[in-house]
């Protein structure tokens, strides 16, 4: 198994934490794993993205031009990454945001109103989880205890506190995303 992620969104979405916690969740469960952040004037608003690889196998290059999967979180990303994804694949996005839909008929589009639903979990910046949990629920990349394992981790121990929000989170996102026609 190998899954090539690119992940992208304004700044402070959580795109990079999204790809962090993803990668490190690889770690946990043995895989070899790459992240390739991709921010500089972007964390101030403008367009940021990553790159996760995860795999069985070693890993020989991070640089990749088409994904399994894109994670589109802004009309700008889905504008500049809908191409990247390979015939086949799966892009996600949060629909939330999205003005003009994907349009491409030669892979799986899974739109996720991800924003709204943080929102009535009481915390916006449990978005990214959401579209997480989507992802997971398609891919099955990683299993979700290696996500919370990984949060763990990822999130400075003061907001610790917050683990079991971004569980429901996760949870959320798979149901939505299970509610998508395949």
């Amino acid at each position: 198994m190998k899954h090539e992620l690119l992940v992208a969104g304004f700044g402070g979405q959580g795109v990079l934490s999204m790809g962090m916690t993803l990668a490190y969740a690889g770690m946990v469960e043995g895989k070899e794993i790459s992240w390739m952040p991709s921010y500089g004037p972007e964390m101030r608003g403008g367009t940021a993205n990553c790159i996760v690889i995860v795999s069985d196998a070693k890993i020989s290059s991070p640089i990749i031009a088409a994904f399994d999967t894109v994670v589109a979180l802004n009309q700008p990303s889905l504008d500049k990454f809908e191409g990247a994804v390979r015939k086949g694949g799966l892009l996600i996005y949060e629909s939330t945001n999205i003005i003009k839909p994907p349009t491409r008929t030669d892979i799986t589009i899974v739109p996720v109103a991800a924003a709204e639903e943080a929102l009535k979990l009481k915390n916006s910046r449990t978005m990214n989880m959401i579209i997480l949990g989507a992802f997971l629920e398609r891919t099955h990349v990683v299993e979700t205890g290696a996500i919370m394992q990984a949060l763990a981790k990822v999130l400075p121990e003061r907001y610790h506190n917050l683990l079991p929000l971004n569980e429901t989170a996760l949870k959320r996102g798979f149901e939505l995303a299970a509610r998508v026609a395949a």
